[in-house]
């Protein structure tokens, strides 16, 4: 089963980067610019992981977040990626998987995200 990540950043170069380097890792990409996008793009789609900044426009990622756990699960695993100082108390507030700290290593995101890779059978 491939891994289904829904990147939600709004910054498109990094979110762009982001998610070239996961579909050459093989994984399924959806891409959100805002919290709002992404919560439209879980009515259709369910991802495996979600990768989210918190800085987003409008809508923070911590509060797309409660907004995406207050809805019927299944819930994938949310891995916060952050330049904020207070990413620790965010990441526990949303039951958030891990956090990455901006800016960081692509061989660390894949890493990460292989860890959360669903099993095959």
């Amino acid at each position: 089963m491939r891994n289904r990540v829904l990147v939600v950043e709004d910054d498109a170069s990094n979110r762009d980067l982001l998610e070239d380097c996961l579909a050459i890792e093989g994984c399924e990409v959806r891409t959100a610019a805002s919290g709002e996008d992404a919560l439209d793009v879980l009515r259709q789609w369910q991802p495996s992981l979600i990768l989210l900044d918190l800085g987003l426009p409008m809508m923070s990622g911590e509060e797309f977040a409660l907004h995406y756990r207050a809805q019927p699960g299944p819930h994938a695993p949310i891995v916060l990626l952050t330049a904020a100082m207070d990413s620790a108390d965010s990441a526990e507030r949303v039951g958030a998987a891990a956090r990455l700290e901006k800016p960081f290593d692509l061989d660390q995101l894949l890493a990460l995200v292989s860890r959360f890779s669903p099993a095959t059978d």
